[in-house]
């Protein structure tokens, strides 16, 4: 199925989700060179590294979503989404320690302003997306995340967006400075909904 990306799904906090163009590239990269986005992605901020990582998603030639989430219609950070089953090198490397169902999707997520930090609105964005991402794709029955083991901050704004942790799994982590230790989150499309996280 081709992820739905011409439609803007509205949360109930006001965060709301448009596929990432060409135009949002010297944004990302501004993100993507603040050291609290740079210690967790590695990605480098260059204009032709970002459209390099980001450019062949924007053409269609691969099987996942990048977004902007834009709060009250200010941009407030960068997802992205895609079914496990879509990137079988990774399933491979999860295979045997964590349980995957067919139907499982993973999300990533970053806020961009350092202003944005410490507000609570990470757990926000998250929750909206979880929210965003089974309204957007039907035939999703959860949602699966490996967090680094030292990214602590990740794992209170997952928990907090109505995810629990499963277990422990060890793959490469995106920065090659980390150890390849990870926990792992879980949100089914059968759980309640996270509760509303206070407005900043």
């Amino acid at each position: 199925m081709r992820p739905v990306v011409g439609k803007r799904w509205l949360s109930a906090v006001g965060v709301t989700f448009r596929p990432v163009t060409a135009d949002d590239f010297p944004l990302i990269g501004r993100w993507l060179a603040e050291p609290h986005v740079a210690r967790w992605w590695a990605h480098d901020p260059r204009p032709e590294a970002v459209e390099r990582d980001f450019g062949p998603t924007l053409r269609g030639e691969e099987p996942a979503e990048d977004l902007v989430a834009d709060l009250d219609g200010r941009p407030l950070g960068l997802c992205q989404r895609s079914f496990w089953h879509a990137y079988p090198d990774e399933l491979t490397e999860y295979a045997g320690q964590i349980d995957v169902p067919t139907d499982a999707m993973t999300i990533d997520y970053l806020v961009g302003d350092p202003a944005d930090i410490g507000h609570g609105l990470g757990s926000v964005l998250v929750a909206a997306l979880a929210t965003d991402t089974f309204a957007a794709h039907p035939d999703a029955g959860c949602l699966l995340v490996p967090v680094a083991v030292g990214n602590r901050a990740s794992h209170r704004v997952l928990e907090k967006a109505g995810f629990r942790f499963v277990g422990h799994a060890r793959a490469t982590p995106d920065n090659p400075v980390d150890p390849p230790d990870h926990r792992v989150y879980r949100r089914d499309r059968s759980d309640p909904p996270s509760p509303r996280p206070p407005r900043h």
